[in-house]
Parts: structure tokens; C-alpha cells; sequence
């Protein structure tokens, strides 16, 4: 498991902001527009099993930490798991819903310190979305996980147990078309 934190420098995030949208702009021959991504978007919960490039994780990463939380505080952390005996540990957290994880390469589980903020599941639900949004932009599928409160899943990841877990959202290629 790999974890990832905010992003300080704005210089940095200024020109990363630049690079991916100019990322977006050449990797499709037209503008790829919002309204459109958010008119095609919906939960994919059949993959390739294909991994992910790295730039396309690398985009995805930074989707995550530029989400804007409640006066800046990101209470959130990001756990990318990618590892199939923990994916598939994932898959046990609930009885149901958990079938993305059956072919899912990826998951990213967002967590939360519910003592920094009290709009926690808000900031960590946006911030959900903008993958989810992002990927659909890559070309990737998704599609979110409700895991909060859920026992099995805590002890998972026993080494965090001041956070609290909202979601995970797999993602990968689809083998489902996008309309």
C-alpha cells in the first residue's frame, strides 16, 4: 500500500494543474469538456484486469490532492492498493457491493482524521468524486465503495486506526462501453 499526502507548494500545483489539463487536450483530438465526462459518467464494475499506465495514476493522484476541502485542511488521507491479496481482502470488508474488486487491479481508499475537521465525509466525498470524474476522463472506469463503519475493513488497516474510512473507488480499463 502507498500513501499519499497534500501537495504544499502552489507553484507546483499551479504548473501540474497546466500539464494535466494540456494532457487532457492532447490525448483527445477534441476539447474534452466537462459536461460531457459528467454526462458519460456512471459506475463501471467489470475491468480488463489491465494495469493502469503510471501517468495515468500519477494524474489520478493529483486529481486527489487538489480537491478542495473546508478551509484547506484536508483531513483526508489516499491509500492505493494494488496488491491482489489485499484487493481482495478489500472485497470482504461487506457482503455486498464489493464485486468491482473482483477484477479491479486498483482501489483507492479514502480516509479521513474526523478530529480536524467535523465536515470530514463532505471534504473526502468530493474529493471521491474528482477521481471518479478524472478517471472518466482518462479513459478509466469506476466506481465507489461505501465502506464507513464497517469492522472488517478497520482492522484491515489496523496501522491507521485514527482514521476514519468513507469510501473506496475502484479503477481501471472497462470492458463496459461509455455511451
Amino acid at each position: 500500500m502507498k500513501f499519499y499526502y497534500s501537495i504544499k507548494s502552489r507553484r507546483k500545483r499551479n504548473r501540474k494543474l497546466r500539464e494535466f489539463f494540456l494532457f487532457l487536450a492532447t490525448e483527445n483530438s477534441e476539447k474534452t469538456i466537462m459536461i460531457e465526462i459528467l454526462r458519460n459518467r456512471r459506475s463501471i464494475r467489470k475491468y480488463t484486469g489491465q494495469k493502469i499506465e503510471p501517468e495515468k495514476t500519477a494524474v489520478l493522484k493529483e486529481a486527489l490532492l487538489r480537491s478542495p476541502s473546508s478551509k484547506n485542511i484536508n483531513p483526508w488521507e489516499f491509500i492505493f492498493v494494488d496488491e491482489p491479496e489485499k484487493l481482495q481482502q478489500l472485497g470482504e470488508c461487506k457482503a455486498h457491493g464489493t464485486i468491482p474488486l473482483a477484477t479491479a487491479p486498483l482501489a483507492v481508499v479514502v480516509c479521513a482524521d474526523e478530529t480536524k475537521n467535523d465536515v470530514w465525509i463532505e471534504d473526502c466525498s468530493i474529493a471521491s468524486v474528482l477521481l471518479q470524474l478524472s478517471a472518466q476522463a482518462l479513459g478509466l472506469g469506476s466506481c465507489w465503495i461505501q465502506i464507513r463503519n464497517r469492522l472488517h475493513f478497520i482492522n484491515l488497516i489496523k496501522a491507521y486506526r485514527d482514521f476514519i474510512t468513507l469510501t473506496k473507488n475502484t479503477v481501471n480499463k472497462t470492458t463496459e462501453p461509455f455511451h
